[in-house]
């Protein structure tokens, strides 16, 4: 039997560390720091913020977590993302799962599953 995303990604340990890897790319990306930088001043909203991000990974690659937040839509409203800025999100999750030594078909698996997300996304 094949294994799950969820277990291809490390399970619960190594969704933790590739979410706080691209965060911290996130921050270090001049063409979205400004969106993630401030969450350095609330660390407990940064904190929430990894926290539904390792829980939508989690669930949505077969894991035993359940998503707490808000439908993407909503968790994103206001925000104005623009196409430019999700690209440099996915690119730094890409970057970050190859540090990690994701083989490519996983890669593969997760920038579909984050290039579906994009209309609920951008622009909201």
């Amino acid at each position: 039997m094949s294994q799950s995303l969820f277990e291809r990604l490390g399970g619960t340990e190594g969704i933790i560390a590739i979410v706080d890897d691209a965060v911290d790319a996130h921050m270090k990306n001049p063409h979205v720091s400004a969106r993630f930088v401030p969450y350095l001043d609330t660390p407990e909203k940064l904190a929430l913020v990894k926290q539904h991000s390792v829980e939508f990974f989690s669930e949505g690659s077969g894991g035993p977590a359940k998503y707490s937040g808000k439908d993407m839509v909503n968790a994103h409203k206001g925000m104005n993302i623009s196409r430019d800025e999700y690209t440099h999100v996915v690119d730094d999750v890409m970057i970050t799962l190859v540090n990690h030594k994701i083989d490519e078909v996983t890669q593969k698996d997760v920038l579909f599953i984050l290039w579906s997300l994009k209309e609920m996304i951008i622009g909201q």
